[in-house]
């Protein structure tokens, strides 16, 4: 099984790319047989246009091995930071470049992260927007990283203990719970009932 770790912000050495590096290294620890890390750091995929769907050289050269990628995957975790109470621009592109036949009818897990007691926003704006024509199949269960400079460090003298605990316990519970999605949705792919040249788009 291979899961890809999409971190969605476009700061080097951003928190969310903290968080983002913790859950790859979980899912290592016996969840999925590889866990893959894509990070929008630096924005390195240019703002969508035209071109993505005629066809045009310079967006297959650019998008066909990241395509290759996501279609090999059985899962997805979405890491999304709260940016003035919104996802960032990189990561709605994201999905704007992407769509079904990568993340279609596959599962994923948002893990929303937040510098204060927010987070709530990225959740919300996932959920009612970048699963339509993509039919990416949020998990009910979600991920809220509240003050997140205080959790999850390397260096635990930086973690707050008693919520570095909250986390570290509740992310790979979590991650095993979309691993069972992964499996079960392999069944309904296998089934051949999503498969349609009638319904590009979704309602």
């Amino acid at each position: 099984m291979r899961i890809t770790v999409i971190s969605g912000s476009h700061r080097n050495e951003a928190q969310s790319l903290k968080v983002a590096r913790f859950i790859k290294r979980e899912l290592e620890n016996g969840i999925c047989d590889e866990a893959v890390l894509f990070s929008l750091a630096d924005n390195p995929l240019p703002l969508w246009d035209m071109g993505v769907w005629e066809g045009e050289e310079k967006w297959s050269v650019l998008l066909d091995p990241i395509r290759e990628g996501l279609a090999d995957s059985d899962a997805f975790v979405v890491v999304s930071p709260e940016w003035h109470g919104q996802v960032p621009a990189g990561l709605k592109n994201f999905f704007l470049l992407f769509g079904k036949k990568e993340l279609g009818d596959k599962p994923a897990l948002i893990v929303a992260v937040s510098a204060g007691d927010g987070g709530a926003y990225p959740v919300a704006e996932l959920r009612m927007s970048s699963y339509k024509n993509s039919r990416l199949c949020y998990i009910p269960e979600q991920v809220i990283v509240r003050n997140v400079e205080q959790v999850l460090n390397d260096d635990e003298a930086q973690n707050r203990e008693e919520a570095d605990a909250y986390f570290r316990a509740r992310i790979p519970w979590a991650l095993k719970i979309l691993r069972e999605y992964a499996l079960a949705l392999r069944q309904v792919r296998k089934s051949g009932v999503t498969q349609t040249d009638t319904f590009h788009n979704g309602m």
